[in-house]
């Protein structure tokens, strides 16, 4: 498959993806890869001139987020700009292939359990 540059880079973080139900490859307004799971952001490359060049931007439990800083601190991290929202930093040249597979996976659970919390909302019998 030829592939664009940016999504070339994002490969690993797409095979760590493959599995995860509902999980699709697009794209953000400015053409870089990201990941989401019914419609919501999942991960991808982090923008902001704050955070380091090759991280990538994961959606994390924001009550669990300092676990992942803690145990391996040159592996994930979060900038200032970063820290009010619900997500971690991954140096992605310093995360092994299944701690990037069991973090997306983390993810995936946290946003499916919203999807399925949201449509019971809805839900008007």
């Amino acid at each position: 498959m030829n592939l664009p540059v940016k999504f070339k880079a994002f490969r690993a973080v797409a095979d760590a993806a493959v599995g995860l139900p509902g999980v699709d490859l697009g794209t953000r307004y400015d053409g870089s890869p990201v990941l989401r799971f019914d419609g919501r952001y999942l991960a991808g490359f982090a923008m902001h001139p704050s955070a380091e060049p090759n991280s990538l931007v994961v959606k994390t439990d924001p009550d669990e987020r300092h676990w992942l800083l803690e145990d391996a601190p040159e592996t994930y991290y979060v900038t200032d700009y970063y820290r009010p929202y619900p997500v971690v930093l991954v140096r992605l040249a310093r995360v092994e292939q299944a701690a990037l597979r069991d973090l997306l996976a983390a993810s995936w659970r946290l946003l499916s359990k919203k999807a399925r919390t949201s449509r019971a909302d809805d839900w008007s019998g």
